[in-house]
């Protein structure tokens, strides 16, 4: 079966053209990894190829080939912000749903067909052709065999991608997704040309000012439920404003409740004006968290889900922790 999905995502591309390229909201180091990693395999192939995304491309990732080329359209009113043209042929990295792709989609033509590839277990195989494997560490993962099904050997270039989405999606070869297969493709990928230390220090130890500033302000307002079970804290968009934190800085905050001795569930929420909060879950193992988010029209994995309120903070903690103390209940 997977074999057969390999290659009908490589007949996909063979078989197509111009192609459109995009990877889920707010990217993080596996999406643009992901997209870098498509886009230079087409580049082999001899194809043309846009790479887009609804948002900014993190700063600490733009050290990836051809991520400056990644076309945003983030802010409103931008010139970018309307489609150049729609596409036909696009190949979709790390999108946990449909949902996740946001405004590119404008720039799908009305019969674009489209080629989903993900490792999220609550992706429901919204593609033309879809290429998932719901125990893969990281998208990056498929992509390296897909690239062997492609007959494309990495060059250094996109074996720095291809390690990049391994290395942080896997918070540095630490979760329990970290199998013999990934630390295989690790080696390969050294063999390739890439210097893990380097990637090591810069991704997962350097943090910035405005980082150092937001987990402070975060960490005073940690809170646990009574049988210790349950640990969060929050922040506001005006949080990061004052602190010179940016939503890049945010990532991993989450980990700091879920690290505590005991808590089986960690939360991060993050309030975006009155009536928005951004909810990140992480689970140490026992709560699958993808199950929680999903009834808040959410998803992501077991260990590592999130989702979206419409509503104030006081309320989204209320929902949310509710869900979280069912589940733990229903252990």
């Amino acid at each position: 079966m997977w074999t057969e999905q390999l290659k009908e995502a490589a007949a996909f591309i063979r078989g197509r053209d111009d192609f459109l390229i995009v990877s889920h909201v707010q990217p993080d180091g596996d999406a643009i990894s992901s997209t870098v990693t498509v886009a230079w395999a087409l580049e082999k192939l001899g194809k043309r190829y846009t790479m887009l995304n609804e948002g900014p491309v993190p700063s600490r990732l733009g050290f990836l080939w051809k991520s400056s080329d990644i076309r945003t359209m983030d802010e409103a009113g931008r010139e970018d912000s309307a489609p150049a043209k729609r596409y036909r042929s696009v190949i979709c990295v790390d999108c946990a749903d449909y949902g996740r792709i946001g405004r590119a989609e404008q720039w799908f033509a009305p019969d674009a067909e489209l080629l989903n590839i993900d490792h999220h277990p609550t992706n429901n195989g919204f593609g033309r052709v879809n290429l998932m494997k719901f125990h893969a560490a990281a998208t990056a993962e498929i992509l390296f065999e897909l690239l062997d099904e492609l007959g494309l050997a990495p060059d250094a270039d996109v074996a720095t991608a291809i390690y990049t989405g391994l290395l942080t999606d896997t918070g540095g070869f630490r979760y329990s997704s970290t199998s013999p297969l990934v630390m295989a493709m690790a080696s390969r990928l050294l063999e390739a040309g890439v210097n893990g230390p380097e990637l090591a220090e810069h991704l997962l130890e350097r943090m910035t000012a405005g980082q150092l500033r937001i987990l402070q302000r975060g960490l005073s307002r940690l809170e646990l439920s009574e049988d210790q079970r349950i640990a969060w804290l929050w922040v506001t968009s005006e949080d990061l404003e004052e602190t010179g934190a940016t939503n890049e800085d945010l990532e991993g905050l989450v980990n700091y409740p879920r690290n505590i001795e005991g808590v089986e569930v960690g939360l991060l929420f993050k309030q975006n004006g009155q009536q928005s909060v951004k909810v990140s879950m992480r689970s140490a193992g026992k709560v699958n968290v993808a199950e929680v988010a999903q009834r808040f029209g959410g998803g992501g994995h077991i260990r590592a889900a999130g989702c979206r309120f419409t509503d104030r903070l006081p309320e989204a903690i209320r929902q949310t922790i509710e869900e979280v103390r069912k589940a733990l209940d229903a252990l």
